[in-house]
């Protein structure tokens, strides 16, 4: 079996960042051929400036290596160090329907926020993402729950190619954690965490000293009750539940039980300890990595070089089904 998925090099990675991917991305390691990939080309879609870009591929690079991401058991690349993927997404869009990425609820969101230019790239970023994922014909992508529509549709964009030129790709399946797929902003906890659209103090970054993260979990906001329980109504609450659940290793019902009769500030409190003891390995692990830029480069060199000897492959098999280029 082989996995692939990519993770956006904007801005420092938060907690959701790692509940949502990144520990899947370790675990997916030990089970299968992993291939990860840093998506750069994906990041130029909405305003950037071209050195923060390259900072911050490196950035990620290091918070995925901390994490636990070893480029002997997998394959860890710069998405913008391979042509086939932008060749693939072209293709591809021969086959994806114009209503159907309109429909897509990221798009629409990411729009709205754009002052200045919503940039054709946003339109087709589902389609390069589907050329990312297909030309390693993976079997499965781990991702969070935003991000169920867009698989959706590489799944339909698969299946059409291989209606209208004969079986060529994988059809992939998400895999999406039953918990922590979706963490909230501590401050507003109806919307997604996030580092560029959600509040500095409701975003927990995997860089923050101890105090800070404990600080920001302790400040969470929750409803006027005391019950540690999910409700529709105490989305705060429940939100906590999800992580500690995670970072336990239990089910959110063993969270509820075991703070059955906690108040919020003894609760936060254990949620506090929980996130911090899992994550400062990781943050000081990272301190050391991120100094040796050359070290970097050289492990998504290598990646890139695995990678094409794949993506190179479905990428002639495409060209050949569609007709372009001389025949083989």
């Amino acid at each position: 079996m082989r996995i692939f998925s990519g993770i956006q090099p904007t801005g420092q990675k938060h907690l959701g960042n790692y509940v949502g991917a990144i520990r899947q991305y370790v675990e997916g390691q030990d089970r299968a051929d992993a291939i990860y990939c840093i998506v750069d080309l994906h990041a130029i879609t909405v305003p950037y400036e071209p050195d923060e870009l390259r900072a911050n591929v490196y950035d990620t690079t290091a918070v995925l290596l901390a994490a636990g991401l070893d480029p002997e058991r997998c394959t860890l690349f710069r998405q913008g160090d391979l042509k086939e993927h932008t060749e693939l997404c072209w293709l591809l869009s021969a086959v994806t329907a114009h209503g159907d990425l309109n429909r897509m609820h990221q798009f629409k969101e990411k729009s709205a926020g754009q002052r200045e230019l919503v940039s054709a790239g946003l339109f087709l970023y589902p389609v390069l993402q589907a050329a990312d994922v297909l030309a390693y014909r993976a079997d499965e992508v781990p991702v969070g729950e935003d991000q169920r529509q867009h698989i959706e549709l590489m799944r339909d964009i698969a299946q059409r190619f291989n209606e209208r030129f004969g079986e060529t790709l994988v059809v992939p399946r998400h895999r999406i954690p039953d918990v922590g797929g979706r963490i909230m902003d501590l401050q507003s906890p109806d919307t997604k965490m996030s580092t560029t659209l959600g509040s500095e103090q409701g975003t927990l970054y995997i860089r923050d000293p101890d105090k800070a993260m404990a600080t920001k979990i302790m400040r969470a906001v929750t409803d006027s009750g005391s019950d540690v329980v999910r409700a529709p109504d105490k989305p705060g609450i429940s939100n906590l539940i999800e992580v500690m659940s995670v970072f336990r290793g239990v089910g959110p019902e063993d969270v509820e039980q075991e703070f059955a009769h906690a108040q919020y500030g003894d609760f936060k409190k254990a949620v506090a300890d929980a996130v911090v003891e899992a994550l400062a390995p990781i943050r000081d692990r990272y301190q050391e990595l991120q100094a040796d830029r050359a070290g970097l480069e050289d492990v998504l060199r290598a990646g890139a070089e695995r990678a094409r000897s794949i993506a190179s492959g479905t990428l002639a098999d495409v060209r050949e089904r569609m007709g372009v280029g001389p025949p083989d």
